[in-house]
């Protein structure tokens, strides 16, 4: 890609970040957790997503003409992916209008479901084959992998005490896959292609990568040290996915990288 992209880097890591909270909302809610911050919750996952989509705009030459992009529904992962944010954010709407329902399980379960369909159709939009080194899972795998992260670290801000530790747990175990994701990824790409060589390259030249590999290995210590995520802990994760989703962005090269030059 070659670019920032930074509308597309708030639109994917804070629309993640709500939906990865709504995964939590729905299992601390099915587990038994405390439901009288339901609303708040809710309003910051409306936030979140309102953010993300505003974000958005600013990657499109004509903004007003943004309804255009769900005219591709039978062929275009990015017109599903624009369905599916859409009425992930209907749910997160009706959840803060409608106080009396936003602490039930079965409305987090149906956002958290649209919310992994805006996930896929993310994943499937930014793998084609002109991106050879992500033309498979991945996208879709990092993508999912924030979502659980971002959701963990900021659904301690409302679990009760008896559900911190889930939180902690599933936050952990998400920092670790990611750190392995991470890692492994760019390594494997140095034995491909010569554009997915050359992506793997600028990935692990890039100051994007390694201070969210930072950022990362500072989440992981802090957790495991503290068995707690300390308050201050997800914002500087969610500083650090946006680091990372930058390079993800700047760094993966183009097949057309080069164009008319030699390899």
């Amino acid at each position: 890609m070659q670019s920032m992209e930074f509308p597309l880097v708030l639109f994917t890591v804070l629309s993640q970040a709500a939906i990865g909270l709504t995964l939590m909302r729905a299992v601390r809610t099915t587990s038994g957790g405390e439901e009288a911050a339901g609303r708040t919750e809710w309003l910051l996952i409306a936030g979140l997503m309102v953010a993300g989509l505003l974000g958005s705009l600013f990657h499109l030459g004509h903004p007003l003409s943004a309804p255009m992009a769900l005219t591709h529904l039978g062929t275009a992962w990015l017109s599903r992916e624009v369905l599916f944010a859409g009425l992930f954010m209907g749910v997160a709407a009706l959840a803060v209008a409608a106080g009396n329902v936003a602490g039930k399980p079965a409305l987090a379960w149906l956002g958290t479901a649209l919310g992994l369909g805006v996930i896929l159709s993310a994943g499937m939009t930014y793998a084609p084959p002109a991106l050879p080194a992500l033309n498979n899972a991945l996208p879709a795998a990092f993508f999912l992998t924030s979502a659980v992260l971002l959701g963990a670290g900021f659904g301690s801000w409302f679990a009760d005490e008896g559900l911190r530790p889930l939180m902690v747990r599933i936050f952990t175990g998400a920092v670790v896959v990611g750190l392995v994701l991470y890692l492994v990824a760019p390594c494997v790409w140095l034995s491909g292609g010569e554009v997915m060589r050359m992506t793997g390259q600028a990935w692990l030249a890039s100051g994007f990568y390694w201070a969210h590999l930072g950022v990362l290995a500072v989440a992981l210590a802090v957790a495991w040290m503290t068995r707690d995520i300390p308050a201050w802990l997800p914002v500087l994760v969610l500083i650090g996915e946006l680091v990372g989703r930058a390079g993800f962005f700047a760094d993966t090269v183009h097949t057309a990288a080069n164009m008319g030059g030699l390899y």
